[in-house]
């Protein structure tokens, strides 16, 4: 189970997404124009969104599948209509109102419920695949393990998922990011090794019965992310 710098970082990611972002978001999620730097941002997302998406069933008919840091809802909008219930979780209660306005009244054979709170809620329930673009991004490698053995226990056949991969352009960004006033930065970026990550999901106990399974790097401008796979073994 992460700890007090998981708790500390997810209030300030709350904080930036709800407050500080949420304008900027809505756009870059959007059809809108955007510049050329948001726009690599943007392709990125998409690319990586259906690299996870891919990894998954085409048919998930009787299937509940958690949206982990659900944003504005494109990646729930897809499960739903694959046939999949899905429980669309985020810290942003803005976020969250802006994927409900999205959300078509035609979503074919699955449902989408909504809610505000942290992915790590008890409430959430079993689910049979977890999905978490970009959620994990601004944690440390510890908390990063201690999350995915939490959603492991609850999910019962697969955990996709990003982390920001420790790379040189990754580190001279984070470096960079620092320089910004406090009240204009975005949480930092967390680069993790991606064989220090697997090492130590490896090592981790709760994940004692799942394996490593398919792993890919989107990098498209300013959007460098791993996708990882997680299944149980």
């Amino acid at each position: 189970m992460p700890g007090a710098t998981y708790e500390q970082r997810r209030g300030e990611v709350e904080t930036y997404f709800d407050r500080t972002a949420a304008a900027a978001w809505e756009r870059l999620t959007s059809d809108a124009p955007v510049g050329r730097i948001r726009a690599t941002v943007r392709a990125g997302r998409d690319t990586m969104r259906a690299t996870l998406l891919g990894w998954l069933p085409a048919d998930l008919s009787g299937h509940t599948v958690l949206d982990a840091g659900c944003g504005p809802g494109a990646a729930s909008l897809e499960l739903a209509r694959r046939g999949a219930r899905v429980i669309a979780i985020d810290l942003s209660p803005t976020l969250v109102d802006l994927a409900r306005e999205r959300l078509p009244a035609d979503l074919g054979p699955g449902s989408v419920e909504f809610y505000v709170g942290d992915m790590l809620d008890p409430p959430i329930g079993m689910v049979d695949h977890v999905v978490a673009m970009d959620s994990f991004i601004h944690y440390r490698r510890a908390d990063i393990v201690g999350a995915l053995s939490t959603l492991a226990a609850r999910t019962r056949e697969s955990v996709v998922f990003t982390y920001a991969p420790r790379t040189a352009l990754l580190s001279t960004m984070h470096v960079v990011g620092r320089l910004f006033p406090r009240g204009d930065r975005a949480p930092a970026i967390e680069p993790v090794a991606p064989r220090v990550l697997h090492r130590h999901v490896k090592a981790e106990p709760g994940l004692s019965g799942w394996r490593a399974g398919r792993t890919e790097r989107v990098t498209n401008g300013f959007y460098i992310s791993q996708a990882q796979e997680l299944v149980r073994s």
